[in-house]
């Protein structure tokens, strides 16, 4: 076949395919790379059992990626996170991690400039847990001329569970506060208890009974 046949065969796919190639290389190539900021939330895995994190926990940070236009105007960027793999801890201490581009579950396409703050510093302690007492808390005062006789907490103790050194803090949870301005007598409350180190949590229920017994003041 003559060479100038060869050439003009089928040329109407040659130009589909010629021109599909240009818009294929112009939403690639030809797209403008642009830089935008976000705010993502930090994720821990792999915490080892018998350790707590007794820092306070850094739970956002802020990205600053770049990328092809379309690329930072999705809705995947609203879905990233920060992963900080703790798998590498096996003792309590400080341990250092930096935010780096496998930390971070980027859209194809987007790279990570920066992040602010670009490290995350986190101090473990052994995991404890012990007993501490119920102290009750009364939101108003019996009725005049009367005064508290006795008052029994069931259960008197609750456990609680957390960092070593913050567990060893806790003296005692509190009750809800109880309003006795209109209790005569005897009176049975349900309240829950609350540990004030947001770092410590209860082990055992949150709730306890209070009998109170109200007596006339001679």
């Amino acid at each position: 076949m003559p060479l100038l046949g060869r050439l003009t065969r089928n040329l109407g796919w040659k130009f589909l395919s010629l021109a599909l190639a240009i818009l294929l290389w112009y939403a690639i190539v030809g797209e403008p790379e642009l830089a935008t900021s976000v705010s993502a939330p930090i994720e821990y895995k792999n915490l080892p059992p018998d350790l707590e994190m007794s820092s306070d926990v850094l739970e956002r940070v802020h990205l600053e990626v770049r990328g092809p236009a379309g690329k930072l105007h999705t809705s995947d960027l609203g879905n990233m996170s920060v992963v900080l793999d703790l798998e590498s801890v096996h003792r309590p201490g400080e341990r250092t991690f930096t935010i780096q581009q496998w930390n971070v579950n980027l859209p194809s396409g987007v790279v990570l400039s920066r992040a602010v703050p670009a490290q995350v510093r986190v101090r473990f302690e052994n995991r404890v847990s012990r007993e501490v007492a119920v102290r009750v808390r009364y939101s108003a005062q019996p009725p005049a001329g009367y005064r508290i006789a006795s008052q029994q907490v069931e259960p008197s103790t609750v456990r609680v569970i957390g960092p070593e050194s913050r567990v060893n803090r806790i003296e005692a949870v509190q009750t809800d506060p109880i309003d006795l301005s209109n209790v005569v007598g005897k009176s049975m409350f349900e309240v829950h208890t609350y540990v004030a180190d947001s770092q410590v949590r209860l082990a055992s229920s949150p709730e306890v009974r209070v009998n109170v017994i109200l007596e006339k003041i001679p």
